[in-house]
């Protein structure tokens, strides 16, 4: 399987009409406005997707939603599922649509199996898998972390992909680097983090707050790909205060908000049990604009 590209992938949002159904005109606007910035591909059904709160014909519909509208963006969709044959339909729908990897959570429910029994799962899902398996480190959703010696049975298979690491642990920069075979993707899940993974050999990020920041965090990995280690750190440094504050905001339901006011949205609506956020969007919406300036 082909290497991912180093680069930005935005956890995109999934869009919804006021009646809960996906919204193909607002996902058009969305994909456009992530290839204009300039990012690699898109996951789809992540976190920030509201993966968990979808049925799989739904991310099945999703992606077959986005193929003709994603341009020149790869497409990854999210299995956050602890069934081991819904994850292997889902990646066997998600190839049909194009998508070049699946993005995939352990087993969640199943805390107490142990290393060798999670290894095992993603093992026996690699090898059903058309396509190449990232695995997914987000320990504070999943309660099963995805340990170095989870990652040491796993990348020995042909289509392991890579990792996305969400637990914001600085400590998982040098261990994930050293641990995950060279010309496989490292992929940072939170953003504050991302200068300092680049610096450590990782090749971009997974990027929820990239619903909101796609084209700053885009230019983040440019400059530490051409060499200009300063621009990183500065633009870093410019962005920290707006990445705290989108990451302690109720997600997806901030970007939602702030996507529905740029125009990008046509509603902020998000499945139960999450509930639309109005004021902590106002608050992040103020911010970006007093630091960065309006992203439209």
């Amino acid at each position: 399987p082909a290497m991912l590209e180093p680069g930005i992938y935005p956890a995109s949002v999934t869009p919804l009409d006021s009646s809960g159904r996906l919204d193909a005109e607002s996902l058009a606007r969305l994909l456009a406005g992530f290839e204009a910035a300039g990012c690699k591909g898109v996951v789809l059904a992540g976190t920030n997707g509201e993966g968990p709160s979808l049925s799989a014909p739904e991310k099945r519909d999703l992606v077959a939603l986005a193929k003709p509208l994603a341009g020149s963006l790869e497409l990854i969709l999210g299995s956050a599922t602890p069934s081991l044959s819904e994850a292997v339909w889902l990646a066997k729908q998600a190839v049909k649509e194009g998508c070049i990897a699946v993005l995939v959570m352990p087993p969640a429910y199943w805390r107490s199996v142990g290393e060798e029994a999670i290894a095992a799962w993603f093992m026996a899902l690699m090898d059903a898998s058309p396509l190449p398996v990232i695995a997914y480190n987000h320990p504070a959703m999943t309660g099963i972390p995805v340990t170095r010696a989870i990652v040491q049975a796993i990348s020995t298979h042909e289509r392991f992909a890579g990792i996305k690491d969400s637990s914001g642990f600085p400590e998982n920069l040098p261990m994930y680097r050293e641990v995950v075979p060279e010309g496989k993707a490292i992929l940072v899940g939170d953003e504050t983090l991302l200068a300092e993974a680049l610096r450590h050999g990782w090749t971009g990020s997974i990027s929820g707050a990239a619903n909101v920041l796609a084209p700053h965090l885009v230019q983040i990995v440019r400059d530490h790909l051409a060499g200009d280690g300063e621009s990183v750190e500065e633009r870093q440094a410019l962005i920290q205060p707006l990445l705290e504050a989108i990451r302690s905001s109720p997600q997806p339901a901030t970007h939602k908000g702030v996507l529905q006011s740029w125009g990008r949205l046509s509603s902020d609506t998000v499945r139960l049990p999450l509930k639309t956020e109005p004021t902590a969007a106002r608050r992040v919406l103020e911010l970006i604009e007093a630091t960065v300036g309006a992203i439209r």
